[in-house]
């Protein structure tokens, strides 16, 4: 399966609107409408279909010919999916076209909405999803997906110009595509079936990482950023289990419906879902242990070099030792005779000897051929200790 093809993870511009965006809703009554600096300008794209076939237009700038098509051919299923938030005055028209609650559309601008679903009139269904990516940058990258279902569309809501979705509208587009015979609330489960089915690859890619990761402990012995690498895929790991945990409740939510909102031949295939949610969720744990385990075996692994290292050092601080004492001693400054011209036969006599040099030499050579036979007996030159 090809990698979801999402947007590129936030710049630091982007967390600063987004900052001050939500610093905005401080202090606000309910329901007020907001848009962060920035956000792009929304792009409509319209596909209608029904059993027959499959048309689609994007309707950027022409949004009363949007509502007129719709208008136009009531019987045909609808979905318009708005790309970017940056028009309020033509948000508030759709909030209003479509009979939205402010609430609603404060969540959907808001943008960091955990997932979740919501009844509202006329067993209508608003819900978030969360899309994911790892990036580059080590990242969890997430982007909210909105869908509100109504009597024959689906209206959905994003941020970015770019989604995961392709995939979907490939299947509406396909000349034999069961989805087009299925009822509209049909393709509300297949936009979170996507969504779902998407979380794999991500966890895929946080997989292989990690692997990678493993790898280096032991072949890149001199990457000093490998603690820091393995902490940040942590973090995202983490990250990664808080955005699939409500997408499981949400699910689940959604199975306990009555079937006057959500029919039981909907309910067979978010019963997938659910099972897709776990299977994400296992993943995420079995990760989450891996990435700790990985940062112990770092440390571990770290510790051991570390006592290497000291090892090499006290056996050279051991050889040294008596070479110091010798060398030490004499050093020392002695006199062989005393003031009176009398000789002292017990002040180092070794050091008037025509071969007292090489012989000091040859004691100190074999101290140290000593001292190394008694470690190499003792095991401690080997490098397997």
């Amino acid at each position: 399966m090809a990698p979801p093809e999402l947007s590129l993870p936030a710049t630091d511009a982007d967390r600063a609107a987004l900052r001050e965006s939500r610093a905005q809703h401080v202090g606000q009554k309910p329901g007020t409408l907001t848009v962060r600096p920035g956000a792009p300008t929304p792009r409509l794209f319209l596909m209608a279909y029904d059993e027959e076939g499959c048309d689609e237009a994007e309707y950027t700038g022409r949004y009363d010919e949007l509502l007129e098509a719709i208008r136009t051919a009531p019987e045909r299923k609808y979905w318009l999916d708005v790309r970017g938030y940056g028009d309020l005055p033509l948000l508030e028209r759709i909030m209003e076209n479509f009979n939205l609650h402010p609430l609603q559309m404060e969540d959907v601008l808001g943008d960091y909405q955990r997932a979740k679903v919501e009844v509202f009139d006329d067993n209508r269904l608003f819900m978030v999803s969360r899309m994911t990516e790892f990036t580059e940058s080590l990242e969890i990258d997430d982007d909210q997906l909105s869908i509100f279902t109504g009597p024959n569309y689906v209206l959905t809501f994003q941020d970015d110009y770019q989604d995961c979705l392709e995939v979907l509208r490939n299947r509406l587009r396909g000349p034999s595509s069961q989805l087009r015979r299925r009822p509209i609330a049909y393709l509300a489960y297949a936009l979170t079936d996507v969504v779902l089915d998407h979380y794999y690859p991500t966890m895929a890619a946080i997989g292989d990482y990690i692997e990678e990761l493993e790898d280096s402990i032991f072949v890149a012995r001199r990457e000093r950023r490998l603690l820091s690498r393995i902490l940040q895929v942590k973090k995202s790991v983490v990250r990664f289990r808080r955005l699939v945990y409500p997408e499981r409740d949400k699910i689940a939510e959604i199975l306990r419906l009555p079937d006057e909102v959500m029919p039981e031949e909907i309910k067979t295939y978010y019963r997938d879902c659910y099972d897709h949610a776990i299977q994400a969720l296992d993943l995420a744990e079995s990760y989450r242990d891996n990435i700790s385990s990985l940062a112990d075996l770092f440390l571990s692994d770290q510790s051991n070099r570390m006592n290497e290292v000291m090892k090499v050092l006290t056996i050279i601080s051991s050889i040294f030792i008596p070479l110091s004492f010798v060398v030490g001693l004499y050093g020392m400054n002695f006199q062989r005779e005393d003031g009176h011209g009398h000789v002292m036969p017990l002040n180092m006599p070794e050091l008037y000897q025509p071969w007292g040099y090489p012989a000091l030499l040859a004691l100190l050579a074999l101290i140290v051929a000593g001292q190394l036979y008694y470690f190499w007996r003792k095991g401690w030159l080997s490098s397997n200790d």
